[in-house]
């Protein structure tokens, strides 16, 4: 009776990296690297062969039988049984990262034979050795598939026979001892899962704006047709990305007037994330609803038309999901029983003591016909996705069921693999980087108010870093419709520039609302709330975009540098370095490391940031620089070309002076060469 083969020695007990205990996938895009790092263990002294390899996951289970990739893992630290190589996955889609050892023969009597050499053992004693080796090349041989494999194991096993000690130090007869085999008492590690996504998933430049107030004439109410026709605009700034806010029709009921006031105006326009206003007939039962377009702003077809406008000039479009209806849409009326009441029956508004938002009804998600609900929501991202939308910034997410989004993202995610998903999360750490462990691309962060040195080094090391790298994408915004942070009050001009200099280096992702921004406009509401004065979420404004005063060059400049130089595509890489100048900030990034990334070539090189940090004020000092992570050879000069001022300077050594005026540059973005020897 033949017995099963005994279990395997091996065992893996601990796979990086890894989210959730495997429950929800590590993040990645095409081209960036998945460090495996595992421990892997057998009993004795034997050596270990181990390997990870890239799966791609079926649908709707299931993984694919041939890997998509396979890397060879190395000891990270012998003493510690930590294995380590690196995985750079080339196409999107799901995947499985799955790390397999077993005990390597060969290797492993190379190993004893070598020292055996090596500490002058008895000739007979050598003989045997060599004649083991000799026996156990024959039975790999016989075991390979592959037949030079097979060649060269058999001419081993007759060196070995005849006393030639060069096999045992062969790194070719090893690596041919491994080929074409079925590996014996393999084990394998259970499948960590990865989402590779698109590159845009990580590194995207937005621009928000509201279209009703890009007319091309004073006075009159913008259209989507407006914005297609000044689309050059946002693409000369260097802008991936045009986000619109919604573009529903606006509740009628309870609409609110300029600055949130309760009482609206004959001719205002309210607030568009009070959607609603059955008047319009719009498509069917959801007229006036979530799958229709304010007549004011135009049509389904001015809409595709603005699509491809973009496209023509690299943007994709994103629309806002807003979650939220005005008492007067269509769901109200057709589905009561999906809000909240109260004891007397009303519908309760959404409110944030002391505010109180009377023209927007929340959604109550865990209602009795909740999957109706859901239903209902998915079929909103559908509707637009048919229309040409690939990415949504997502409002308040926080405020609805982790696994609402969880089923919505995944479901979408099944038919249209590419769509992105933005989380405007402004809320506790852990709520946000579940957001994003479930689904969601990237998030809103709290770049808004990290200010200081300190602040800024403390959060984006803890950013790039796993583990909360391999589940959260940061976005920074260095303003919102929402917020206009407090040391945007009043401030120069110069401050907004270093504000969005610091964004747009340090985050792969980065966006503004504008012209806003671009403008400087600085005065708050007077209400001690980050609020802007006369916020364009309530009214239309009119914006001079030709203003001399406006940042627009510097911004452009900015997204320029940031499209060119493949360092500021990736967070992992960022390193700060010590200035003795707590108003100065320096920090590095290199690319990640891939086949096609050469240091020597200027796109590819790394890049250095030395930013002010006091927009009204000289600050100067020394910068030490850790130049091994600038790949920098300290025994010899290296240049740094300013990217802004268009200046190269020779440095030498560790330590070098910066100064910097803000009247004239808020900061440097060096890119940082050395001449091969």
């Amino acid at each position: 009776m033949t017995s099963a083969p005994p279990p395997s020695r091996v065992v893996i007990p601990v796979v990086h990296p890894v989210v959730d205990g495997g429950r929800h996938p590590v993040k990645r895009v095409v081209g960036e690297p998945i460090d495996v790092e595992a421990v892997v263990l057998a009993d004795g002294h034997d050596e270990l062969h181990v390997v990870a390899s890239l799966r791609p996951v079926s649908e709707p289970g299931g993984t694919d039988a041939a890997p998509h990739l396979l890397a060879t893992l190395g000891p990270v630290n012998a003493g510690l049984d930590r294995w380590g190589g690196r995985l750079v996955p080339d196409r999107p889609g799901r995947f499985e990262v799955v790390v397999t050892g077993w005990i390597d023969e060969w290797a492993s009597w190379a190993s004893l034979a070598a020292r055996k050499l090596d500490a002058g053992a008895p000739p007979a004693e050598i003989e045997v050795e060599l004649a083991a080796g000799a026996e156990l090349a024959r039975r790999l041989a016989a075991r390979s598939t592959d037949r030079a494999a097979r060649d060269v194991l058999r001419a081993a096993a007759d060196a070995l026979a005849s006393g030639d000690r060069t096999p045992v130090r062969d790194a070719g007869v090893a690596g041919h001892a491994r080929t074409g085999l079925g590996p014996e008492g393999a084990m394998s590690s259970d499948p960590v899962p990865v989402h590779v996504e698109r590159e845009r998933a990580r590194f995207s430049t937005w621009y928000e704006l509201f279209p009703r107030s890009w007319a091309s004439e004073p006075g009159r109410h913008g259209t989507l047709a407006d914005v297609a026709a000044q689309i050059g605009y946002v693409a000369d700034l260097g802008f991936d990305v045009l986000y619109l806010p919604p573009i529903h029709p606006i509740g009628e009921a309870f609409r609110k007037g300029p600055d949130n006031s309760e009482t609206a105006a004959p001719g205002d326009p309210g607030s568009p994330w009070a959607i609603g206003n059955t008047a319009d007939p719009g498509d069917g039962p959801d007229g006036g609803g979530h799958r229709s377009i304010h007549p004011a702003l135009g049509t389904h077809a001015d809409l595709e038309r603005l699509v491809v406008a973009a496209a023509d000039e690299g943007i994709e479009l994103a629309l806002d999901l807003a979650f939220q209806c005005s008492p007067d849409h269509p769901w109200v009326r057709d589905h009561p029983d999906w809000f909240s009441h109260r004891p007397d029956g009303s519908i309760r508004y959404a409110e944030n003591p002391p505010k109180k938002y009377q023209d927007v009804y929340p959604l109550d998600f865990g209602c009795a016909d909740w999957q109706g609900l859901w239903a209902a929501g998915r079929e909103v991202v559908r509707h637009w996705v048919d229309h040409g939308i690939s990415i949504f910034r997502v409002d308040n997410p926080h405020t609805k069921p982790f696994a609402f989004w969880e089923w919505l993202i995944a479901d979408v995610h099944r038919t249209h693999p590419d769509v992105l998903f933005l989380s405007e999360a402004f809320t506790r750490p852990e709520i946000m980087h579940r957001l994003t462990t479930i689904g969601f691309t990237l998030s809103y962060s709290y770049f808004p108010w990290r200010r200081s040195k300190e602040e800024l080094e403390e959060y984006f090391t803890e950013l790039a870093r796993a583990p909360g790298a391999d589940r959260f994408r940061p976005s920074a915004w260095p303003n919102t419709p929402d917020i206009l942070a407090e040391q945007l009050w009043g401030a120069p001009p110069a401050l907004f520039e270093l504000r969005y200099l610091l964004a747009a280096t340090l985050s792969p992702s980065v966006g503004i609302y504008g012209p806003a921004y671009e403008l400087c406009d600085n005065a708050d509401a007077g209400n001690g709330k980050e609020e802007y004065a006369r916020s364009e979420k309530y009214e239309i404004k009119t914006w001079d975009r030709t203003d001399p005063g406006s940042i627009a060059p510097a911004i452009a400049e900015l997204n320029a540098i940031r499209h060119e130089h493949l360092a500021f595509r990736t967070l992992r890489t960022l390193r700060f370095h010590t200035v003795g100048n707590d108003r100065l900030l320096a920090f590095s990034k290199t690319p990640d490391a891939g086949p096609s990334v050469d240091p020597a070539r200027p796109a590819h090189a790394s890049v250095l940031v030395v930013a002010n940090l006091d927009p009204h004020g000289t600050q100067a000092g020394t910068v030490d620089l850790d130049l091994a992570a600038l790949g920098v050879d300290p025994a010899r000069p290296f240049q740094v070309h300013d990217l802004v001022a268009d200046r190269t300077f020779t440095w030498s050594g560790p330590s070098n002076y910066v100064e910097l005026r803000p009247t004239e540059q808020v900061g440097h973005v060096f890119r940082v060469l050395q001449d091969h020897p």
